[in-house]
C-alpha cells in the first residue's frame, strides 16, 4: 500500500474515503459501521451531506464488491471488507466518529454501476 493521501477532515471528504458513522442496520444506536464515500465534487451538497455505501465483512452476499490490499491507497479497512452498493445512505459530517482509509476508484466505481443496475 502507498500513503498517497493524508488524513481528511469530515467536511473535506472525497469519493473513496471511508469513514465510521452509524449504523441504521443494527438494533443498538450506538452502533457504528464503515462507509464509503461514493458522490463526487458534482454532488449539489457536496462537503456538507456525502452519498455513501456501507462496507462490510461478511462474505455471504454475493454481489458484494470484495476489496483486496491494492484497492487501499491510505490506510486499509479489515480483512475480507467489501462494499455492499444495495446499503445506501446521506450522511452529514456531523454524524461522522472516524476517519478509516481511503479506497482508489476501480471498486468504487464498479460498486456505483452495480447500484444503478439495481435502481
Amino acid at each position: 500500500m502507498t500513503v498517497t493521501d493524508s488524513t481528511p477532515t469530515f467536511d473535506d471528504l472525497q469519493r473513496g474515503h471511508v469513514v465510521l458513522a452509524p449504523d441504521p442496520f443494527k438494533p443498538d444506536e450506538d452502533a457504528t459501521r464503515p462507509w464509503v464515500v461514493v458522490n463526487d465534487e458534482s454532488h449539489p451538497f457536496d462537503k456538507r451531506q456525502y452519498v455513501v455505501m456501507g462496507l462490510t465483512t461478511r462474505t455471504w452476499y454475493d454481489e458484494r464488491i470484495p476489496l483486496d490490499a491494492e484497492d487501499y491507497r491510505h490506510r486499509s479497512a479489515p480483512q475480507d471488507s467489501s462494499i455492499v452498493p444495495h446499503a445506501v445512505a446521506s450522511l452529514r459530517p456531523r454524524l461522522m466518529t472516524d476517519y478509516v482509509c481511503r479506497i482508489r476508484d476501480e471498486p468504487v466505481d464498479r460498486a456505483v454501476e452495480e447500484l444503478i443496475g439495481y435502481l
